[in-house]
């Protein structure tokens, strides 16, 4: 994990930076904007910054000599979503950097015509951030999260872990698309598993407590936790309510379980800031991101908290623990 003061060396441009840098000073400094759903202390969104910008030293471009990165970070309000977006384009970026949909979505609002390479956005077809996945043919494009079908694991790793669960709250934001699409995916496979759903939105710390608790008064209760700003935001909590109520919890990716959450299946969602570091240099070198594909995922990790499941009193099964990725004592 990156340490405080390594993380602000890194962004001050305090490191030795490939010669191929000062080649490209030549050309004058070029400016990148960069828009985060995260708040400016949330250590998951220092990470992933961090990593954007290991990306670009890599490629030569060095903050401060010949790139001036501009960063906002909007946590997961409406308001500075639209407030940032504005603010970065006024700035007159070569490039933008944008995490999750609801960022592109505000950054299209207000420009068509600056290049924005986005990082962890669900279904931006279906978003209507690109046209499509071969062939973005906007000024979007960049790193998709996953497919909806991966929505429908998370159905069977709870039951593969629980068998007992016959009743299942899903956590998903209501207000996007891939909220919708997320909880279709596990509506369409619970009949064969023999299971009960129940939505609950994510929309507020109020909402979700009052409708986890109320949800774990009945016995044989899960949960799944679809992949939303909204739900990284409330994690802490989240978290906090699955262990107080005894819910066996199956989460969206790594960060979660690394926060106490009992298990995870996703892709990592650090290496695709490292990977948007590689587009954000084409486009910087001419390239558009109308002709730039889309990238889907091509790994998933399965993470396991051991702690946590023996606080929850549970016996992972070895199959499970055989396919795991990581497990955390």
């Amino acid at each position: 994990m990156m340490k405080r003061r390594e993380f602000i060396t890194l962004l001050g441009g305090a490191a030795v930076w490939p010669l191929a840098a000062h080649a490209q000073q030549a050309g004058g400094t070029r400016r990148i904007g960069v828009l985060m759903n995260l708040a400016a202390d949330d250590r998951a969104g220092q990470v992933r910054l961090a990593a954007f910008m290991q990306g670009l030293q890599q490629l030569g471009w060095a903050d401060g000599r010949n790139v001036r990165i501009d960063a906002r970070w909007a946590a997961g309000d409406p308001d500075h979503f639209r407030k940032y977006a504005a603010e970065l384009v006024a700035l007159g970026p070569d490039v933008i950097l944008a995490t999750a949909i609801a960022t592109v979505v505000s950054l299209q609002q207000v420009t068509r015509t600056i290049p924005i390479v986005f990082v962890n956005v669900v279904d931006p077809v279906g978003a209507g951030i690109v046209a499509s996945l071969a062939r973005p043919g906007s000024n979007a494009t960049g790193f998709s999260q996953f497919e909806y079908g991966i929505s429908a694991k998370w159905l069977e790793l709870l039951k593969e872990i629980v068998p007992r669960v016959t009743r299942v709250a899903v956590l998903r934001d209501p207000i996007i698309t891939s909220g919708v699409g997320q909880f279709a995916a596990i509506q369409s496979t619970a009949p064969s598993f023999g299971v009960e759903l129940r939505p609950i939105d994510v929309r507020d710390t109020g909402e979700i407590e009052r409708a986890i608790t109320a949800f774990a008064h009945e016995p044989n209760g899960g949960l799944i936790v679809t992949a939303s700003q909204t739900a990284v935001l409330h994690r802490d909590l989240i978290v906090a309510l699955a262990a107080r109520h005894k819910l066996p919890t199956v989460y969206p990716n790594r960060l979660y379980v690394a926060d106490h959450g009992l298990i995870s299946y996703g892709p990592d969602l650090i290496d695709p800031y490292r990977w948007a570091a590689g587009y954000v240099d084409r486009i910087l070198k001419g390239e558009t991101p109308a002709d730039l594909p889309v990238q889907a995922p091509t790994k998933y990790e399965l993470v396991i908290n051991l702690k946590t499941a023996r606080a929850l009193g549970l016996d992972i099964p070895a199959t499970v623990l055989a396919r795991a990725d990581e497990v955390i004592e």
